[in-house]
């Protein structure tokens, strides 16, 4: 007897090919005045190793959504490309000789093969990788429209250098004073460097947030980022190196209170001060140590404060007194000037830094009686403070920058936590600058017509240090592609050699912006057509990890207002709509020097102990990911259950945003559904539709229209797993009822609504209930409104004892609801708030005015 159970080996490749060979998920691009747009985009991913599982659910969820959105008679794109640029191309290059490009471009194969194998609804004429030429051409024009806008500048600044990866960092991928990615012990290098004026879009990447609808934990992240804050910026005078020190405060009402004058580490100036002094060496070596740490560790609140005397001093403006310099680690550069006027009586851990090193402390604002602390935070009448003495802070306030606006030390001021965005990466899998330096070392744009900068073909990709007095510095590689580096050009000057720049953008260059090449894939004459972006633009639902929320999403949101204001685009925020899925969890572990190694590598020895290549390593929970090595691969279990089945277990594990342990014996279930599903339809010994054409029962009627409402606003609101859980309470009512056969009026709609999860499954029953057409545009079910009553109950409604009225409620309805559809019901009887509403359940409502 043939045998006709669900076989996804059997429809799914059938299904992909169709779906490819037909070109279903293609779109065209549509006009202002066309049918409405659905713009769904999942963050590209980065093409290094293979595909894992966490991909699958987070691609997963955005296909639901451009599924459901389709049916709704949405005009949807749903593109893909790849995060190409990047250091693990690049480590693999080095280690095994192999060019990025090539690794990158094998890797690009493999996410392309997967998702297609997943059955991704992708419109892949629009594909790119961001190392592409034809892309990075319009990366290195953004930059340069940036540049002409005096956005864009060079300076030198101490930066954290991953001796390992061989790359300045950014703060970010600094993790307890070691590279994220590697493990490595951090250093810190004073390097000319490439940088955004972000902090000019400060207060407008601030402001809009409000205008976008984005988890709040995610804007307030932003918000905590950028760290707005109102107050004074005063100038501290060095007389012995002729220098003004800004420093900003929120409280310069505690001015006379300052005893003593600290630079965060990361200064520009900490170690010239330093220069010639018997600290010298000191200050050295304590920059170096301090800037290894995060700066939730250098903040934190009880850890014990440490410094270095600078061997200076400043003069304080409204005293005249001489005060002391230090370097001290609790002080961050991402705060204010990156120095502070330590003011011990206003302040605990300047007290605390007074006290362990027998500095002065001055109260300026008098306790109130009774207090016992050390500094004092709050309000009150200053005192020690000169003029400012008997007045409450805000006023002190307000009369000291009057007096330091006329004096010439300081100005009213808004100041930020953010910092100018670095820009630069000593490293060769990256775009190429578009700029070259002349003989004075001037830097000089190059006109578009030399655009795109191609990186120059090289077998040795290896940073190297060089030697620069006392310090050691990196050499990128593409500084020893001479040939390259040196350029003959007419840039206005006649023809002149010119050198190229040897760094290159980091990776976020080519994710800034991605989103609108997708809508123009093709244009050679600019970077998008205003027709289509006005169309497509904003992206209407931005899907990935919540790692983003700060970083990638700050950067593309400044590029995207930068571009809106040189009037190249339509829209001032890039996405309207972002949800952040939770991660999928599994071991990881890290060896002596905190790197990780591959977890499949690693052997359990002596309950509890774990050894890789015969080393000691530690266990750890966390995000499955390529950086910790801990990733499973879905081939073999895609091959053994299936990809609908595994889109549906992701779909189903718990709420999407929240992060979950991976369990394959629980992928079981999802499979015994899809069976279910598929034994509504088709009967396993025959292969024949059993479906039938009488009416259902009244109960599985109503049943019906209650899913479908539910799973209608659950696809709505993201909420998959529980869309799900009633698709199986839907299919279980089949099971139980089926009799001779499942009522057509239920099985069709139960197919439409599984599809968004699992397409091959659906796209197969849909066609052997009788379709000829895809399922891909079929209406998504819409409920009956009379269906979805549930019995009801009539209450009399009293006012003052005498039936004024009456009214009727579902039976399940609350008692909230029933108190307001009676005072409704008899609105004419009662004139202003009653004294008291009365439910007796199931009986009447009583009103007392």
């Amino acid at each position: 007897m043939a045998d006709h159970r669900y076989d996804p080996k059997e429809i799914e490749p059938r299904w992909q090919k169709v779906w490819e060979d037909e070109q279903t998920w293609h779109v065209e691009n549509g006009e202002a005045t066309d049918r409405d747009k659905s713009y769904v985009l999942v963050m590209l991913p980065y093409p290094s190793g293979e595909p894992h599982i966490g991909h699958l659910k987070v691609y997963s969820v955005g296909d639901a959504v451009a599924h459901f959105h389709r049916r709704n008679g949405l005009r949807v794109l749903n593109p893909m490309g790849y995060d190409a640029f990047g250091l693990p191309a690049e480590n693999h290059a080095i280690k095994t000789g192999q060019h990025p490009r090539v690794s990158t471009d094998e890797a690009i194969i493999e996410f392309r093969k997967a998702f297609h194998e997943w059955g991704v609804s992708i419109d892949w004429s629009r594909e790119f990788g961001t190392h592409e030429p034809r892309y990075y051409r319009w990366t290195q024009w953004i930059f340069l429209a940036l540049y002409e806008r005096g956005l864009a500048y060079r300076k030198e600044a101490a930066v954290k250098w991953c001796p390992n990866d061989q790359t300045v960092l950014a703060n970010e991928q600094v993790i307890d004073g070691r590279c994220e990615r590697c493990g490595w012990e951090v250093e810190v290098k004073q390097l000319e460097q490439w940088f955004f004026r972000i902090t000019d879009y400060a207060d407008r990447l601030l402001d809009d947030l409000d205008t976008i609808e984005w988890p709040e934990h995610v804007k307030t992240m932003q918000r905590n980022w950028i760290g707005r804050s109102e107050g004074a910026e005063v100038k501290f005078r060095c007389e012995e190196l002729d220098t003004d020190y800004p420093v900003f405060t929120t409280r310069p009402d505690t001015l006379f209170g300052a005893t003593f004058f600290v630079l965060a580490p990361e200064h520009p100036d900490v170690l010239r001060l330093a220069a010639g002094t018997p600290h010298e060496r000191e200050v050295r070596e304590y920059v170096r140590r301090a800037l290894t740490e995060s700066a939730e560790e250098r903040g934190a609140e009880d850890r014990e404060k440490t410094g270095v005397p600078l061997g200076r001093t400043v003069t304080n403006p409204v005293n005249a007194e001489e005060i002391a310099m230090f370097v001290a680690d609790y002080v961050l550069a991402g705060y204010g000037t990156g120095a502070i006027m330590a003011v011990p009586g206003q302040d605990e851990r300047d007290w605390e830094f007074a006290e362990e090193f027998g500095l002065p402390i001055i109260r300026t604002v008098q306790p109130p009686e009774g207090f016992d602390g050390n500094a004092y935070l709050g309000d009150g009448p200053a005192i020690n403070s000169g003029p400012l003495n008997g007045l409450h802070v805000a006023e002190a306030k307000k009369k000291i920058i009057e007096e330091l606006e006329r004096a010439g030390w300081g100005t009213a001021t808004i100041t930020y936590k953010l910092r100018d965005w670095l820009f630069s990466r000593q490293r060769y899998w990256g775009e190429p600058f578009p700029i070259v330096y002349d003989e004075t070392g001037l830097p000089v744009a190059l006109p578009e017509s030399m655009l795109p900068v191609e990186l120059p073909e090289m077998s040795d990709f290896q940073p190297r240090i060089v030697a620069d007095d006392e310090e050691t510095l990196p050499e990128p590689p593409l500084a020893r592609a001479e040939q390259w580096v040196t350029v003959e050009a007419d840039l206005g000057e006649g023809t002149k050699t010119y050198l190229r720049e040897t760094n290159t953008m980091p990776q976020w260059a080519g994710s800034c912006w991605y989103y609108l090449r997708y809508i123009d894939p093709h244009n050679d004459n600019r970077f998008v057509d205003p027709v289509k972006e006005a169309y497509w633009m904003p992206v209407d639902l931005y899907i990935g990890g919540v790692e983003h929320a700060v970083l990638h999403l700050l950067y593309a949101r400044f590029w995207h207002k930068v571009l809106y204001d040189l009037g190249h685009i339509s829209s001032f925020e890039p996405f309207r709509r972002l949800f952040n899925q939770g991660y999928i969890q599994a071991y990881a572990y890290t060896d002596e020097r905190g790197s990780y190694v591959p977890a499949e590598e690693v052997s359990e020895v002596d309950g509890g102990r774990y050894v890789w290549n015969g080393r000691p390593v530690r266990r750890q929970y966390g995000k499955m990911g390529k950086s910790l090595k801990n990733v499973v691969t879905p081939d073999e279990m895609c091959a053994q259950y299936g990809a609908d089945t595994f889109r549906v277990y992701e779909m189903s594990m718990g709420p999407l945003e929240v992060s979950r342990p991976w369990e394959t014996r629980a992928v079981v279930g999802a499979q015994r559904f899809l069976q279910r599903v598929w034994r509504a339809v088709v009967d396993e010994q025959t292969g024949a539709v059993r479906v039938v054409d009488t009416p259902a029962d009244e109960q599985t009627r109503r049943l019906l229209h209650r899913v479908i409402d539910g799973v209608r606003g659950d696809m709505e609101g993201i909420r998959f797993n529980t869309a799900i859980a009633k698709l199986i309470e839907l299919t279980n009512r089949v099971t139980v009822v089926g009799g001779s056969g499942t009522p057509r009026e239920v099985a069709e709609p139960l197919v439409l609504m599984v599809a968004p999860f699992a397409p091959h499954i659906a796209e197969e029953l849909w066609r052997r209930l009788g379709h000829e057409d895809s399922l891909a545009y079929a209406d998504f079910p819409v409920a009956d409104p009379a269906l979805l009553v549930t019995e009801s109950v009539t209450y009399p409604v009293q006012v003052n004892g005498k039936v004024r009225g009456r009214v009727q409620v579902a039976a399940d309805a609350a008692e909230d609801a029933v108190r307001a559809a009676a005072l409704a019901a008899v609105a004419d009887h009662v004139t202003g708030e009653p004294r008291k509403v009365i439910v007796v359940p199931g009986r009447m409502v009583s009103v007392v005015v």
